[in-house]
């Protein structure tokens, strides 16, 4: 096996390891320097126009990416360096330990009745517009973010970091972040955006239908059904408005015998989705078995990349 795939397999599994034991960094976060010197570029840029935004896009995403390439061409003949520097990529890009961290919470506000509270934490979870949704909503709502941002801030990430190494996991990561920026069908995104939001559905295809294969392999380790999870995600996946975020939302209903779909609002944007899974709606319970599974996936998607990457 070539050296520098082996070092990148070891790179994503000790990035991995960091994440699972410290979680995000808690000072000068990399992804939330990202963000705060993409929100200055958008302050320059802005237009309501999709050309400017896909020069916004490609500006920042590109910025990200070329630091990746600049990374992997100076360690190109020092291993050490290589490996350390994909593990570094690896911890920032990752958010699986401060998902399943946002999952208990709310779990553990909505079964306290606390549902003030919980309509402020969903806000760590997704951008849905939480002030009139009760605890049933919460619960869905919340359930539905575990799935896709199993997908989005951990399957996807590793396996880009194991196709492409360190400008993987920084380009991916980078437009991501652009897409929950920018990417929302608000007023002032709607087309400045676009180009972002696009992007973003381009890089997960694979990764999020990874994903959903790698959810219903998973379902029977958070008291599932394979083989519900699978039916669910190949009937449902595609009636969600995303191209990608139905899927694993899909396979996650499937698995631990939900439904989930339904009417939800984003910034006075209201979008209707279609109805996923066969099973019951969603209670608090039910978010610690979705954070089991969302952990078994990420721990699936790692060994998925590291035989990638080798």
């Amino acid at each position: 096996m070539p050296l520098r795939l082996a070092v990148t397999a070891a790179g994503l599994i000790t990035g991995f390891a960091a994440d699972t034991l410290f979680g995000d960094p808690r000072r000068a976060h990399p992804v939330a320097l990202f963000g705060t010197a993409s929100a200055a570029v958008e302050r320059r840029l802005w237009a309501d126009s999709k050309p400017r935004g896909a020069v916004y896009a490609a500006l920042c995403a590109g910025a990200a990416t070329g630091l990746g390439l600049v990374a992997q061409a100076a360690t190109r003949r020092r291993p050490f360096a290589r490996f350390a520097l994909t593990a570094a990529s690896t911890w920032v890009v990752l958010g699986g330990r401060g998902l399943a961290a946002e999952g208990q919470e709310m779990a553990r506000l909505l079964e306290a009745g606390d549902v003030p509270a919980a309509r402020a934490r969903l806000s760590h979870l997704c951008a849905r517009d939480a002030t009139e949704l009760d605890s049933a909503e919460l619960t869905r709502a919340a359930t539905e973010s575990i799935a896709e941002n199993t997908s989005d801030a951990v399957v996807a990430p590793l396996l880009w970091g194991a196709v492409a190494g360190i400008p993987g996991l920084l380009g991916y990561r980078a437009l991501n972040t652009l897409d929950a920026m920018v990417g929302y069908r608000s007023p002032r995104h709607r087309n400045f955006g676009w180009a972002a939001a696009r992007a973003d559905d381009v890089v997960n295809l694979l990764p999020s239908r990874a994903g959903a294969v790698l959810t219903a392999a998973c379902a029977p380790l958070a008291g599932g059904w394979a083989r519900a999870s699978w039916k669910a995600w190949r009937r449902d996946g595609a009636r969600h408005p995303s191209p990608n975020a139905g899927q694993v939302e899909a396979a996650f209903a499937g698995a631990l015998d939900l439904r989930l779909g339904g009417t939800n609002s984003y910034g006075g944007e209201v979008e209707r989705r279609g109805t996923l899974g066969d099973g019951r709606a969603p209670e608090p319970a039910d978010l610690r078995r979705a954070v089991r599974l969302s952990r078994a996936v990420g721990v699936g998607a790692l060994a998925v990349a590291a035989v990638v990457a080798r």
